[in-house]
């Protein structure tokens, strides 16, 4: 019999978040978000990431890049990427961390 488990949550970076760059300037500017499970796992997760919102200016095209990085069994980071002149005033969405 295989042992699944599962957490999942929801996670945001926004104009609130001390050095919030996405909003400014040009070329690849990167924030970043650390997740840390309510349990530890016995083994390095999975995770699946969504993007359900995003805030852009509407005078440049949007460009982005979520993706899980640093992933361990009791934490992992999201690092969202933007670049060119693309301007992001916010961006959401949710995890789901699997280990079977």
């Amino acid at each position: 019999i295989s042992s699944q488990s599962i957490q999942s949550g929801s996670w945001s970076i926004n104009q609130s978040i001390s050095g919030y760059s996405l909003d400014s300037n040009n070329g690849e500017r990167v924030m970043t978000v650390e997740v840390d499970f309510n349990t530890p796992f016995t083994k390095k997760p999975q995770i699946i990431l969504s993007v359900t919102q995003i805030d852009a200016d509407k005078e440049f095209n949007t460009r982005y890049n979520v993706e899980a990085i640093s992933i361990s069994r009791d934490k992992f980071t999201i690092k969202v990427r933007t670049w060119a002149d693309s301007k992001m005033f916010s961006i959401s969405g949710y995890w789901l961390a699997t280990a079977q």
